[in-house]
């Protein structure tokens, strides 16, 4: 290649970066122009979208945020609590009545042994004091420093947990991970209507005492719910078991109403259009907790806007993050307005086959099998060919995690909840943290009922306050929070659909697959691998093409990202159909990198930067077939869309392959 041809090979390149440009306008006219916006707290508000909004909270003053500096107000977890205007005296053993009678007139306080018969020798002694906040801290210290006192302190009110006589109840690991005998003590579910998307419910004997709510088949689009899987079953008798009925095993919150609304058939497969009308019908109905689990790797707009429509009625969406154990949350759980739930097992490690990625809210006891069935979650199901006959099992997956957070969600509505956020902030203000703050192997952490119902409190005070929204208050609640927390009631259009840049990937395949291209020519034909890389057409057109500028993605605000940060068919989508909408095939395949080629057909110096081109194409098409994202127009099933992406992908591969031979002659 002469130094003439590659100066004049890099000017299609500016061109495309002057396209790149008038998409990044284009792109951001429209979002400027929406007509609808999502609840927002003020006026100054309004004029931001949900993603400038994490733009501008990222780059904060952390004392800006009204809400953060109440983070204090969250109250921490006790096994107790202490008891207002009491307190406890012990004094040195062998002090008599007669001396702390005349001690007591000296502090104001009305002291009497705490046990009349022992208490004589043990001198501890209750009472009772005025309770003034401001002189509080002056009169322990005062008694404190009396020689006859050992200790002075606020009364301390214990009671027992309640613990279920349900004889497989020792077996349930899961709930005792969570401290489900102290959540139980303040809430039992009462009231409140959880719908499980699934396979139907059938009411095995365990499930005697559970209440129910008139549901729904959307298979069979009738009234029969009942379970043609086993799946759904065992779902839902981990979010409300019958519990203390002496039989069998417990429930997270079995005061709770189960809602069965069949969506997948006995083969455990249903459609998107069938699922969204399912979340619609169920929040409409009065459910206040919608679990599913269940999920792929495909995208739906139809389901993304059934989640919006079911938060706007305020219901909580509790979605399976996934059991590939890749790097990526399936759909529906990695949709803003979710809580996606990943899996661990009994030693509350990430379990082997749990999804993970950076839409993951928390963690769950979802089983571990691979020491012996004891290692999973144990709830009775339906076995048999027909699946008539009842059984305990012990079952593994994301889908039987997300049941125990669905459970204390209802819980958290049935403890005075009054919307999805407050619901979420709490959930997530009470993980019991794994792995710092947040992780995409954990994301807050593990679920954990007791202090999630104690930070309810917090949450609810911080909700109250006229300038904070709910979005800010979970921001505060978590530092981390507005960049992963699904919290912002009324998500964009925009935001929902645009998914997580797939980062190095593409460009790692695409330079295996140019090495495989040059192997494949014959010597004399061949150039040498870096000679190609690095040529200043050819390697910007690859990462242009194949990964977009992803590492610059945290300096870049969102409106932006569509030019810069990713790859090429996402902003080609973003600029010709629109942002939000599914994926066009046409930018998902080799047709722009032949668009390109034919242009250096009559202009040689384009050759290197069609080469680029088509093997950027070529990465991220093979890596798209691979992540089984974005969803396809038109092509909704893995059938269609996989076969389309990898056909395309080779096609890409022969293309860069005839241009870089060329090139080398």
């Amino acid at each position: 290649m002469s130094q003439r041809g590659s100066l004049r090979g890099l000017f299609p390149l500016l061109v495309i970066a002057a396209v790149a440009g008038a998409g990044f306008t284009l792109a951001k006219y429209r979002e400027d122009t929406r007509t609808s916006e999502p609840p927002v707290a003020s006026s100054e508000d309004a004029t931001r979208s949900p993603m400038r909004k994490i733009w501008d909270w990222l780059w904060r003053d952390p004392e800006d945020k009204q809400a953060q500096n109440h983070l204090a107000e969250v109250p921490k977890t006790t096994e107790a609590s202490e008891s207002t205007n009491e307190i406890v005296v012990d004094f040195v053993d062998g002090t008599t009545k007669e001396e702390f009678d005349e001690l007591e007139k000296q502090w104001g306080v009305d002291l009497e042994l705490a046990d009349q018969a022992e208490g004589r020798d043990s001198a501890i002694t209750v009472g009772k004091y005025d309770g003034n906040p401001s002189a509080e801290d002056a009169l322990f210290q005062k008694i404190q420093e009396n020689p006859k006192v050992e200790v002075a302190e606020r009364l301390v009110n214990y009671q027992a947990s309640f613990v279920p006589n349900d004889p497989s109840y020792k077996l349930q690991w899961n709930l005792k991970l969570i401290g489900m005998e102290k959540a139980w003590d303040i809430s039992r579910g009462k009231g409140v209507t959880v719908a499980i998307l699934d396979t139907g419910i059938s009411r095995v004997p365990d499930l005697g005492g559970t209440k129910f709510a008139k549901g729904h088949n959307f298979v069979d689009e009738d009234s029969d719910t009942e379970d043609d899987n086993g799946h759904g079953t065992h779902v839902a008798g981990t979010v409300a078991q019958t519990t203390d009925n002496a039989i069998g095993v417990a429930g997270v919150a079995f005061e709770a109403t189960l809602m069965p609304v069949k969506v997948l058939d006995h083969f455990g497969t249903g459609t998107s259009a069938r699922i969204a009308d399912a979340i619609r019908w169920s929040a409409d109905h009065g459910a206040k907790v919608l679990n599913l689990s269940l999920g792929g790797g495909l995208r739906s707009k139809v389901l993304a806007n059934a989640i919006a429509y079911a938060r706007g009625k305020g219901a909580v969406v509790v979605c399976a993050a996934g059991n590939t154990g890749r790097g990526a949350i399936q759909y529906p759980a990695a949709y803003p307005g979710t809580i996606a739930v990943g899996a661990v097992g009994p030693s509350g490690l990430r379990a082997p086959y749990s999804s993970y990625g950076k839409s993951l809210t928390l963690v769950a006891p979802g089983g571990d099998k691979r020491n012996g069935d004891e290692g999973g979650i144990l709830q009775d199901g339906i076995v048999g060919p027909e699946f008539k006959n009842d059984a305990y099992l012990s079952m593994q997956g994301t889908s039987m995690a997300t049941p125990h957070v669905s459970g204390v969600a209802a819980l958290l509505f049935s403890e005075g909840a009054k919307s999805p956020s407050q619901v979420e902030a709490a959930l997530i203000a009470g993980a019991e943290p794994l792995n710092g703050s947040w992780s995409e192997e954990y994301g807050y952490g593990l679920l954990n009922a007791p202090r999630s119902l104690a930070a309810l409190k917090g949450v609810k005070a911080l909700a109250s306050m006229e300038t904070v929204d709910e979005s800010a208050l979970a921001a505060s609640l978590n530092p981390r929070g507005a960049a992963q927390l699904h919290v912002a009631e009324g998500a964009s259009e925009t935001s929902a659909q645009r998914s997580p840049l797939p980062g190095w990937k593409p460009f790692a395949i695409a330079t295996g697959l140019l090495a495989f291209v040059l192997l494949s020519l014959r010597r004399q034909e061949r150039p040498g691998l870096f000679n190609v890389l690095f040529h200043p057409a050819f390697l910007p057109a690859m990462v242009l093409s194949g990964t977009g500028l992803f590492f610059l993605a945290q300096f870049v605000p969102e409106g932006a990202h569509a030019a810069f940060v990713s790859p090429l068919p996402d902003w080609l989508a973003n600029i010709f159909f629109g942002r939000g909408k599914l994926a066009n095939p046409l930018v998902y395949s080799a047709a722009p990198a032949l668009a390109v080629a034919l242009l250096a057909r009559f202009w040689k110096p384009v050759a290197p930067l069609a080469g680029g081109v088509a093997i950027g194409f070529a990465g991220i098409l093979a890596y798209s077939a691979w992540a089984k994202a974005p969803a396809l127009a038109w092509l909704p099933f893995t059938a269609l869309a996989v076969p389309w992406l990898v056909v395309n992908s080779v096609l890409c591969l022969l293309l860069a392959r005839a241009l870089i031979r060329k090139e080398a002659r």
